[in-house]
């Protein structure tokens, strides 16, 4: 997969975009101008995993069968529910039966364009996410085998994966790639997104108060060092200090969850030992400096997503305005780029409704599948 790469703007309302593209502050210290927000490019879809119509329907068959799943009642959909805007609308997602999970439920809304998934990035592609949640103790938990053999005793399966894959039988490894196809699809469509009408010349599709917001989230506010692009996301990753989450003082499942990922992830003991919170990018690297860090999620569709950060700390758009406004956290590890914006309470509902003009005017939902049912081998 590719990152996203930046939209060449035209018209009125392309000078708007770039004429308030000066930033303030800790933007001086970049060395070049983030790229310019736009409508979406096509998805970009990997040379081994062509799309086809009927892959993405047994994708979304599959993406909606808790038969993927460890005792066979989580599917993809109990923590990416199209009701919920693709997630699960909770704070901390579920989890599976007997555990609790120890991040935000993201959407999969546009994460066909992400360069990695997950909020540290542990994973590269779609394919990778499906079979990372799907076999991962806390979220599907599911035994590739057991999982495989499901699908060989559901005649409906046998004959939609030969159609699709050549196969005589479902494999494992073309689950992921159906899933990953039928993502592929669940992405904002730029006739449906206020801001991509008016990115595209409509100059009345954004109203005065997201007019002046735009200008504020490319100048004053800074929105854009990390939120830029097509998709508004660095795909960077970032400690914004982002406040703990009760749920971790008052639950002991989540408790347990999070030592059995410092556990699991390699995590030096002593910092096993006292560490009290998602250490994020860390995982991966290592090292000290990336405590904390989690990579920037999209604003796209970001409405109907909430709530909002890795633990789900804040279940409002307004508190996240607000947390921003204040300067971030009180991390020593916080990133540099935050400061105190000292908003006004108008500019703060400008911005707001700009960035409410990210999302779709309607929810983007698909029709869920009537499963189908197993038959004894004759």
């Amino acid at each position: 997969m590719r990152r996203v790469p930046g939209a060449i703007l035209i018209g009125a309302a392309a000078a708007l975009l770039l004429g308030a593209g000066l930033l303030a502050g800790a933007v001086s210290a970049q060395s070049q101008k983030p790229p310019a927000l736009g409508p979406l490019p096509p998805v970009p879809v990997p040379r081994d995993n062509p799309m086809s119509p009927a892959k993405v329907e047994l994708g979304r068959f599959l993406f909606f069968d808790p038969r993927l799943s460890g005792d066979a009642s989580t599917s993809c959909a109990s923590c990416h529910n199209p009701e919920a805007g693709w997630g699960d609308g909770s704070d901390v997602s579920r989890g599976y039966p007997g555990t609790q999970h120890w991040r935000n439920s993201q959407t999969v809304l546009n994460s066909a364009y992400y360069a990695k998934l997950f909020w540290a990035g542990e994973v590269t592609s779609l394919e990778g996410q499906a079979e990372a949640a799907a076999t991962g103790n806390v979220a599907g938990n599911g035994d590739p085998i057991m999982m495989e053999e499901r699908l060989r005793q559901i005649p409906e399966y046998v004959r939609r994966f030969k159609a699709v894959f050549g196969t005589d039988r479902p494999l494992i490894g073309d689950v992921w790639k159906a899933i990953a196809a039928f993502e592929r699809t669940l992405v904002s469509r730029a006739e449906q997104v206020p801001f991509d009408r008016f990115a595209k010349g409509d100059a009345q599709a954004l109203g005065e108060e997201a007019k002046r917001g735009l200008a504020l989230f490319q100048g004053k506010a800074g929105c854009i060092q990390c939120h830029s692009g097509p998709l508004a996301s660095d795909e960077n990753y970032h400690n914004l200090g982002v406040p703990k989450n009760p749920a971790f003082e008052e639950d002991p499942l989540r408790q347990i969850t999070l030592r059995f990922q410092h556990y699991s992830r390699g995590v030096p003991e002593p910092l096993y030992r006292t560490a009290d919170r998602d250490l994020g990018l860390y995982y991966t690297t290592k090292r000290d400096e990336d405590k904390g860090k989690f990579r920037t999620p999209t604003l796209r569709e970001i409405k109907y997503t909430a709530p909002y950060m890795h633990n789900g700390a804040f279940f409002t758009l307004e508190e996240v305005v607000d947390f921003y406004d204040q300067g971030g956290g009180q991390d020593p590890g916080k990133s540099p780029l935050l400061r105190p914006l000292r908003l006004s309470a108008q500019e703060k509902k400008d911005l707001l409704a700009f960035l409410l003009s990210l999302s779709s005017d309607k929810p983007i939902v698909v029709p869920r599948p009537a499963l189908p049912e197993y038959a004894a081998i004759r």
